[in-house]
């Protein structure tokens, strides 16, 4: 009789699950926020800005792909970055701190998101103190529910992601349904240029993150090799089709000038007269959902994130704290923090820019170590420099938008990286100097 091996696991992830697992970071405050911006800037392209963003992000997603099967690390970007170049430590901090305040700033998107369509609801939008204090409180409990179990957000997160899918489908359906093809018609208007249109699909790129999630989850993925490709490329398949749905039924019902009128919180403005209350409501309580597991999502992966990046020296010692032996305390409650000070600091549309530039910026790198390990990773050589070339392009198009709509968003912008770079070279000089000492001692 032969034995039995007792490694096997009983309940692999499969494409189903990881395609859930990305859906639930990639769908979350993003797809609400972008489109009052989007209409307000392309009017009815909006839907095509939309895709073009989904099609950067396959962009993006190609060198996650090829670098996830060659290291098959769940370290994803940091560790990615910091085992195609081992010696740069700087760099190695500089993408630490990138990665990090780039989830920082869609946490924040995700608050500002929430408090809109919260004080929406209650019809208290013109008072500006009570945004502030809402996205804070929702911060807050999220914190607080991150910190006492993992186990109850786990539970709370699942059943979060899976009821928000299923409501923003419905929610499309319902205004699709509702709506009228010619006002959507036709997609591209005479005095909209592409350029407007490119460089909003770059600021919508915020909206597709997410989907490195998936590789968090290697080691616990049945046939890696096979399965996270499609689950990746998948994710941002359906994600790109809800998302173009979602915005082609939100113009075939709601005025444009609401849209760009009530911008953070587009999808509720005057959809109770199209859809009804019970619509209305659906909407709603679709924001706050996706928005609440965003929240959830990231301040678990990310604050992990942060204490391993102090584990290896690039982050203050601090973020190392763990609570019931797993729990970042330290760095959750740091995330808390600059979150609602960018809350504070800024609008919707600075958060918005920000966070999709950095991503962006963050994917390229990744694109770079990629073509650096193109003969490893078996990467085409043509599809590796295509991507670097597409996201390069969409970076530089956020900065000139911000040039030219926004100059003082576009200075705090390299107010902000600037700091970040500083606060990698005083910590990876410190990272060196204690590994001198410890090896003179």
């Amino acid at each position: 009789m032969k034995d039995v091996p007792v490694t096997k696991r009983k309940r692999p992830l499969g494409v189903i699950e990881l395609i859930a697992i990305a859906l639930g970071g990639m769908v979350g405050g993003g797809i609400f926020a972008i489109l009052g911006v989007s209409v307000e800037v392309v009017g009815k392209s909006t839907p095509v800005a939309i895709f073009i963003g989904g099609m950067l992000a396959l962009c993006a997603a190609y060198s996650y792909v090829k670098l996830a099967l060659l290291y098959k690390d769940e370290g994803a970007t940091y560790s990615f970055f910091k085992k195609t170049f081992p010696s740069s430590h700087f760099a190695a901090a500089v993408i630490g701190f990138f990665v990090s305040f780039g989830y920082i700033s869609t946490l924040a998107l995700y608050a500002f998101t929430f408090s809109s369509y919260f004080c929406a609801a209650l019809a208290v939008t013109s008072d500006s103190w009570i945004r502030p204090l809402v996205a804070g409180s929702v911060l807050l409990f999220f914190a607080v529910v991150n910190l006492i179990s993992v186990k109850g957000m786990g539970r709370l997160e699942d059943v979060m992601v899976y009821t928000k899918i299923l409501l923003l489908i419905l929610i499309s359906g319902l205004l699709v349904s509702k709506g009228e093809a010619s006002k959507v018609l036709p997609f591209i208007e005479v005095g909209t240029s592409w350029m407007a249109i490119i460089m909003i699909a770059s600021v919508t790129f915020v909206a597709y993150e997410g989907f490195q999630l998936v590789i968090h989850a290697y080691n616990e993925v049945d046939e890696p090799q096979r399965n996270i490709p499609r689950a990746i490329y998948g994710s941002i398949a359906v994600a790109t089709l809800l998302y173009v749905v979602l915005a082609l039924g939100a113009l075939a019902t709601i005025p444009m000038a609401d849209l760009i009128e009530g911008k953070e919180y587009a999808l509720a403005t005057g959809s109770e007269k199209i859809v009804g209350k019970i619509g209305y409501f659906a909407v709603v309580f679709g924001a706050l959902l996706a928005t609440s597991s965003a929240i959830s999502g990231t301040l678990f992966g990310a604050s992990r994130l942060m204490a391993v990046i102090a584990d290896d020296g690039y982050f203050p010692k601090a973020l190392r704290v763990r609570i019931k032996g797993h729990i970042p305390s330290n760095a959750i409650w740091t995330m808390f923090v600059l979150a609602f000070l960018l809350v504070l600091g800024g609008g919707l549309q600075i958060i918005l820019e920000f966070g999709s530039v950095t991503f962006i910026i963050v994917s390229f790198l990744m694109a770079l170590a990629n073509f650096k390990k193109r003969r490893e990773t078996g990467s085409h050589v043509i599809l590796t420099l295509a991507a670097m070339i597409c996201l390069f392009v969409a970076g530089a198009l956020i900065f000139i938008f911000q040039f030219m709509h926004a100059p003082w968003q576009l200075v705090s912008t390299l107010a902000i990286y600037t700091i970040l770079i500083a606060c990698a070279l005083i910590q990876s000089r410190l990272r060196h100097r204690t590994v001198l000492e410890a090896k003179a001692g």
